[in-house]
């Protein structure tokens, strides 16, 4: 019964935030009055949005394909907005947040029930992990383009950092645990922790890496990173901070849509039919790529400020 409810929640997740993008995008369309941060109004931001149809739909699929194999899909899109300029730097947190809740509520759907884990704790978990996304997701969009430079800096050099430390399999990633069961002071950590990680979500730091980290320090099996990580990513974007974002209006219209749909296809490619891959070295270069890519928003936080 638990496993159909939150099955059934990610289905009500994707039809919620198709739903609420729709009307958006048709609110700021119609709105003639330019934006004060990207000075440009509905109109001529969906034209300009437009020109990048076609590397916003590569990205999706590409980025959305490895996060079903476990890389995550924030940081190569991240990278991927920056080094094609195809979204707006001070419109990525929200882009990342609105476009990848479609695809990551496809990949708790599909995941759900491969892996025992208790029904309690990935529940407080997960809505711990909402309520940090949604508190932090209206800070984040009212930051300017010199703000959200900085925060993507300080998040793209941490997630790519963990993103490492997992790869090489150090740290909390040389162990494992069997539990898949917390309770009293280990339960409270891992709350704590999924709130915390919900929040840097809306800033663009990923949390597949930082809670697999914290679930595997806590003992747990390292299956349970996996209802875990993408029960508190699909919730967070579907009813936290994925709505927030879209109420502000600070997400691309036309980005988020191309990675609704093609990175949903790149799931299901993903999960259907690919399984594994060897990503030991693929992953090495994306974290060199994510290193880079924080260095070029901190160089452009520094020399352009809130400048587009």
């Amino acid at each position: 019964m638990s496993l159909l409810i939150l099955r059934g929640l990610c289905v009500i997740g994707i039809i919620l935030n198709v739903f609420l993008m729709w009307r958006k995008n048709k609110e700021l369309r119609a709105n003639p009055e330019k934006d004060p941060v990207i000075g440009l109004n509905g109109e001529e931001q969906w034209q300009e949005q437009k020109k990048h149809i076609i590397p916003t739909a590569i990205i999706g699929f590409v980025a959305n394909f490895l996060d079903t194999l476990g890389i995550g899909s924030f940081a190569p899109s991240s990278a991927a907005f920056k080094m094609t300029k195809s979204v707006d730097d001070v419109l990525v947190p929200g882009t990342l947040n609105v476009g990848d809740t479609v695809p990551v509520c496809v990949e708790a759907f599909l995941f759900f029930g491969l892996v025992e884990m208790d029904i309690l704790t990935l529940v407080l978990m997960i809505a711990a992990s909402v309520i940090g996304s949604f508190l932090m997701a209206g800070v984040v969009s009212r930051f300017d383009r010199k703000m959200v430079r900085y925060a993507l800096f300080v998040g793209l050099f941490i997630l790519a950092s963990v993103i490492l430390m997992k790869n090489l399999g150090v740290g909390p990633f040389g162990t494992q645990g069997t539990a898949t069961t917390l309770r009293g002071v280990k339960l409270i950590v891992a709350v704590v922790g999924n709130f915390v990680f919900g929040a840097l979500m809306s800033i663009g730091v990923g949390l597949y890496a930082p809670c697999m980290a914290m679930v595997l320090a806590l003992g747990m099996d390292a299956n349970c990173a996996f209802p875990a990580m993408m029960g508190s990513c699909a919730y967070l974007m579907a009813f936290g901070n994925g709505p927030k974002f879209i109420q502000e209006g600070r997400y691309d219209m036309v980005a988020s849509w191309t990675q609704a749909i093609f990175g949903a296809i790149g799931v299901y490619v993903a999960y259907a039919f690919v399984k594994s891959l060897p990503l030991d070295v693929l992953t090495k270069v994306i974290v060199v790529v994510v290193y880079l890519t924080a260095f070029l928003y901190l160089r452009d936080g520094i020399k352009k400020g809130s400048a587009a």
